[in-house]
């Protein structure tokens, strides 16, 4: 069993999750774990198996998460945009994933402004609305005006919720670990390499700063696109658990009839909305990764304003290339060369039954042979390509599922507004004009330079090093380490098991041994020492016996 004792710190949360799992029907996946032991054994016993066969397995872990709190919310949302690791019908059920709560109390709200701006709430706003616009798992928004008459936003993380949020990571962290060793999904995902990349996006979220820089990247970038308002920071209200930001106000843009009053060209809206996250990726490298109606308005003039930038992508110029070949691929239906870019972005391993993955490929191209660009949704196309990355564990960087999910979301906000909306039109030029710069003179200049400075490097290289290369070879000091991490434990359990497997034939050897002996003395004759060996192996056999039962009892227990 999992030995908690050593995390006594968590220990209450520990059970609390277990329950939690166990109501749910998740008993078989704490057994794996060897965590039941902390479910009380009434609720094992009296989980009602047939109020758990009306509900599907995935509707039960999405009520399972929500019961389980912010951190667990946050993760099912995260994780809902791997494609690669979770299956289609789970994934639709974790985009359902609700993330309001009940705001908190006001006074922990105020107590946590007022120490963390260093002065009470009434010297630094003039009003301060004590009822939040939103509320989240995170934290919430509330309306102030300051001193100098700017209206503004603040946005207050939940009191407590650091120290919740750390005591959760620690426990996934376990967990993730206890998985990889315990259950047959450990051996083929890295649940502790997924667990700290989650951990690090959540602990980033939880950072304000770092979310005022990301507004303020995207406002000096859209500052001379008249089309495109990001708010100011107000820095000096500013700290790691409070974002003060101006204040927006206009029409939500999915607010279709109040568009409509304003004589609003929706189909113009919906091309200058997806156009800001398709410039935001191919031209900074940065893009806002949560494009929902709620983040978005329409001002006063027919600017877009965008607010909200705790959850942000990014696309590095390596990264913009890849998808740019992969597009361009995809675009020309050549279903070779977007296995071979697949291949060259380590999404697949060079063990992926390339033909398989082609045939799928294939029939998917077949589907959408006849049909043009404009009239092709991302959505209906996402829904079509999930079950083919599930199968063939298609592994892309976290980065680029979350892209997808938000292009996805603004087609959907995009059809909102307007029937004939695709997404791929507007993008289509964006990835040809990347596509173009890949085979300029520039470009090809500066990629053969960059290789010729890599051959430099090596022949300056080569002289210094060989000969005491040379020199180890001739004495045979030169070895060649091969390095067989997956193997280590498998060889370690069989060493472990060829060890019992000799002791019970010793054991065995011993009884028999022993038996003959005691034959021997019982017949009285001689020599003496007949009768002493006997017992002497019986005695030994006894201790192998004892130490292989209990051996392979642990070995079970493992």
């Amino acid at each position: 069993m999992f030995e908690f004792r050593r995390h006594y710190r968590n220990l209450g949360r520990y059970r609390e999750i277990v329950r939690i799992l166990v109501r749910h029907g998740f008993l078989n996946v704490v057994e794996q774990l060897g965590v039941a032991g902390y479910a009380p054994w009434p609720l094992r016993l009296a989980t009602e198996r047939a109020a758990l066969d009306r509900v599907s397995t995935e509707a039960r872990v999405r009520q399972a998460i929500e019961e389980l709190g912010p951190t667990f919310v946050k993760l099912g949302q995260i994780v809902s945009t791997r494609p690669d690791l979770i299956p289609p019908a789970l994934l639709s059920e974790l985009a359902k994933l609700q993330d309001a709560v009940p705001p908190a109390p006001w006074d922990a709200v105020r107590a946590c402004l007022e120490r963390e701006l260093g002065a009470p709430i009434g010297e630094i706003f003039r009003s301060f609305d004590e009822e939040p616009i939103a509320a989240a798992s995170l934290g919430q928004v509330h309306a102030a005006v300051l001193h100098s008459g700017e209206e503004v936003v603040v946005k207050v993380q939940r009191p407590g919720i650091e120290d919740t949020i750390a005591a959760d990571l620690d426990i996934l962290g376990e967990l993730a670990a206890l998985a990889r060793e315990r259950t047959r999904w450990g051996q083929i995902y890295d649940f502790p390499a997924i667990a700290d990349d989650f951990a690090y996006t959540l602990r980033a979220e939880l950072d304000y700063v770092r979310e005022g820089r990301n507004a303020e990247r995207f406002r000096a970038y859209f500052a001379d696109d008249p089309a495109v308002y990001i708010p100011k920071v107000f820095w000096a209200y500013t700290t790691r658990r409070v974002l003060t930001l101006e204040r927006l106000r206009g029409i939500r843009i999915d607010d279709l009839d109040a568009l409509d009053r304003a004589g609003v060209d929706r189909q113009a809206l919906a091309e200058e909305a997806a156009r800001i996250v398709i410039r935001e990726v191919f031209d900074l490298g940065c893009f806002h990764a949560d494009p929902h109606p709620g983040n978005y308005f329409v001002l006063e003039g027919g600017a877009i304003g965008a607010m909200d930038f705790g959850m942000v992508g990014y696309i590095n110029p390596a990264d913009q290339i890849r998808l740019a070949r992969l597009f361009v691929a995809a675009v020309r239906r050549d279903t070779e060369a977007v296995v071979d870019e697949l291949i060259r972005m380590e999404a697949v391993g060079y063990g992926v039954n390339r033909g398989a993955l082609q045939r799928d490929l294939d029939r998917l191209v077949q589907k959408y042979q006849d049909i043009r660009l404009g009239e092709i949704r991302a959505s209906e196309l996402w829904d079509d390509i999930l079950p083919m990355v599930f199968r063939h564990r298609v592994r892309l960087p976290s980065e680029y599922w979350l892209l997808a999910k938000a292009l996805v979301m603004m087609e959907g906000l995009g059809a909102k507004l307007a029937p004939d909306f695709s997404i791929l039109v507007v993008a289509r030029p964006y990835v040809r004009d990347l596509a173009a710069r890949l085979v300029s003179p520039t470009a090809v200049f500066n990629r053969a330079t960059s290789g010729l400075q890599e051959w430099l490097e090596l022949l300056l290289y080569i002289p210094a090093h060989l000969p005491r290369m040379l020199d180890r070879l001739e004495r045979g000091d030169l070895r060649l380490g091969v390095r067989l991490d997956d193997v280590r434990d498998a060889l370690q359990r069989a060493d472990r098991t060829m060890t019992r497997l000799s002791v019970s034939v010793i054991v065995g050897a011993l009884v028999v041994a022993s038996a003959i002996l005691g034959a021997v003395a019982l017949r009285g004759q001689p020599p003496i020492w007949a009768g002493v060996a006997s017992i002497i192996g019986a005695v030994s056999a006894m201790a192998f016996g004892l130490w292989l039962v209990y051996a392979s009892w642990r070995a079970g227990r493992r």
